[in-house]
């Protein structure tokens, strides 16, 4: 087992990629990968990613899953070997034909809340510009940046230019009072399926928990990430955080969430401050791995606060929490360590395999070691 520093970890992802895997979810009709943007769905030029959410139909070749090892102290375990792992797809376990471990180059998109709800935070996210370029991005990766509001903004293209995203972020602009959270991340999706297959596809998501006014839903969405092979980390910002560092109207009642959203609750007779609503998070008996699953089977829309979490759950990604504006900064810094030294394992399913919901289960023989994974993937039936 081997415990790796913030310090550690720059130095390791820093290092030439290990086995290249090129991997990815595609579909059976359409030209071959090398011709056409792998993935599953294929958008037509000008098209909203909401015209063809209700026709993913394909036959899943090969899958790629995400995977963290800690110990029981937290710490990730980076000298595991192919043989150490088994893999499982609805309980057939499978052959491992790719390995990889931390070496893979990144294609990551960048979505930031610039709702007026978040502004005495902005100044706090736009401090992440370095960490993101730094410990996110690091030698290999290319990043977009979008934002999003009222309406989804892609603010910066795909780019290996680390100060151009960094001024970026670091010029993010306030916008209007609304949180089009889950019309965010399909965009983001969007974009990432059409990168090359041999690059992993990432998404982190900066903001709160809530949505409100997108068309998709958080169930089309983790349907259409699984499927295109998209890991989801998000960072999530405390509303009541937001509304503590908010100029106040002296003649204004407070408001402890946007129009549409609400913080976590707390217990009856508990004041809702930052400090208990964090606990309050950690106190909940919701199983959000099984509401994860239930999601991408109806394609539905979560009820709660715990739409971040969520995401990250059904995609095998990190969700961190922040009070404070060190805690944003931290949590990027968290994100980055973690891309540079995880485990992808890819395995092929075998033909005609069943519609519905695929469980995927990764086990190792390290005792006493916890493993983080994607749940499965979703396979629609075919069209009448």
């Amino acid at each position: 087992m081997q415990h790796i520093t913030a310090a550690a970890r720059r130095r390791f992802y820093r290092l030439p990629a290990l086995v290249p895997l090129a991997l990815t979810m595609v579909g059976v009709a359409g030209p071959a990968w090398c011709q056409a943007p792998p993935g599953p769905l294929q958008q037509k030029p000008g098209a909203p990613p909401e015209q063809h959410k209700n026709a993913i139909r394909v036959r899943v070749n090969e899958v790629v899953a995400p995977v963290t090892v800690t110990n029981q102290a937290g710490e990730m375990i980076l000298d595991l070997s192919k043989d150490n792992f088994r893999v499982y797809d609805n309980g057939v376990q499978q052959k491992i034909e790719h390995f990889d471990l931390g070496g893979d180059p990144l294609s990551v998109v960048l979505a930031v809340e610039t709702s007026s709800h978040i502004e005495p935070m902005l100044p706090a996210v736009r401090q992440t510009g370095i960490i993101f370029t730094e410990t996110v991005m690091g030698q290999t990766a290319e990043a977009a940046v979008i934002s999003f509001d009222s309406t989804v903004e892609l603010l910066k293209k795909f780019t290996t230019d680390v100060d151009g995203v960094q001024d970026t972020i670091n010029h993010l602009r306030i916008g209007v009072n609304q949180s089009r959270l889950y019309d965010a991340m399909s965009r983001g999706i969007s974009l990432l399926e059409q990168r090359p297959a041999v690059r992993r596809r990432i998404l982190v998501v900066v903001g709160e928990a809530e949505d409100e006014g997108s068309e998709d839903t958080l169930g089309e969405v983790l349907r259409h990430a699984q499927l295109a092979n998209v890991t989801i980390y998000t960072i999530g910002l405390s509303t009541s955080m937001a509304d503590l560092r908010a100029k106040r109207n002296p003649h204004q009642a407070p408001q402890m969430g946007p129009p549409g959203t609400f913080p976590v609750p707390v217990p009856p007779g508990m004041a809702q401050t930052p400090d208990n609503e964090a606990a309050a998070q950690g106190q909940g008996n919701i199983d959000l791995l099984a509401l994860a699953v239930w999601l991408v089977k109806t394609g539905k829309n979560a009820i709660g606060p715990n739409s971040l979490d969520i995401a990250s759950k059904a995609t095998g990604g990190l969700h961190v929490n922040t009070l404070k504006d060190r805690s944003i900064q931290k949590a990027m810094d968290e994100i980055g360590g973690e891309l540079h030294a995880q485990y992808t394992l890819g395995y092929r399913p075998p033909g005609d395999e069943p519609t519905g919901y695929h469980e995927i289960k990764v086990e190792i023989d390290r005792p006493g070691a916890t493993v983080r994974t994607r749940p499965g993937y979703y396979v629609a039936p075919p069209e009448s």
